[in-house]
């Protein structure tokens, strides 16, 4: 791929016609270079460095920049001098046994998508699924907020909130009026459903979904919680004791 190719990649749509993201960063391109074990298609993932780089030792082929090129197709204003150009998965990996899903109903703050990748990467066993007109997990925010989460969490997008009723049996979803998430039975989902940051997810289409409401109690003065400290309390209720 070409420097201009690589310089479109910070849009989603050359992304999607590309067939490629950006990584950028020393920690990033190491858990990219971790993730090789179980993913052996990022092999196919390229390196480009400047010389403050030139002996770092990867499984990629590797290309050698000057520092103007690296500011040129960095997202970042003061590039570290190492990124990648990693191939887009063509489809998540199967659930596995006693996995779970989030789905998260059109987010759009990068920073909280990437804080929700780390969380289920920390914890294990959950599966992302993005709706249509979510934010693009490949965008270099999001990509820089996961903190190279995105390599260790199956993904889906475009996933459509209707299709849920068909894969999975039981839908939870938070709701002010719930019982509370520290429940046994708040555990017995399939999949949890959040929204988005500002609407939430629409109730009629909980109600058609029969998704079981529950809620984070709290003893302050505001609204509503940050949807991505919402998925952080609930997964480790999901997850703890176990």
């Amino acid at each position: 791929m070409n420097l201009a190719d690589i310089r479109k990649l910070q849009q989603k749509k050359y992304r999607q016609s590309l067939g490629h993201y950006l990584v950028e960063g020393e920690h990033l391109v190491l858990e990219l270079q971790k993730a090789v074990a179980h993913q052996p298609e990022l092999l196919a993932s390229e390196l480009y460095v400047t010389s403050a780089y030139a002996h770092w030792h990867s499984p990629f082929k590797t290309h050698h920049l000057n520092d103007r090129q690296m500011a040129q197709l960095a997202d970042t204003r003061t590039p570290q001098g190492i990124l990648a150009v990693v191939p887009l998965p063509d489809r998540a990996p199967e659930p596995e046994p006693g996995e779970k899903a989030v789905y998260l109903h059109e987010v759009q703050d990068p920073g909280n998508l990437g804080t929700v990748l780390r969380t289920l990467a920390w914890f294990g066993g959950f599966r992302c699924l993005l709706s249509p007109g979510s934010v693009d997990p490949y965008n270099p925010k999001v990509v820089r907020a996961s903190m190279g989460a995105l390599f260790h969490v199956p993904l889906e997008t475009e996933i459509a909130l209707a299709s849920l009723a068909d894969r999975y049996h039981s839908l939870a979803c938070l709701d002010l009026n719930g019982a509370s998430v520290t429940s046994e039975a708040f555990r017995q989902h399939d999949c949890y459903l959040f929204g988005n940051e500002a609407r939430g997810v629409p109730r009629d289409e909980l109600a058609r979904l029969q998704a079981a409401p529950y809620t984070i109690h709290g003893r302050g003065q505001v609204e509503s919680l940050n949807l991505a400290s919402a998925v952080n309390m609930c997964t480790y209720e999901l997850m703890r004791d176990r």
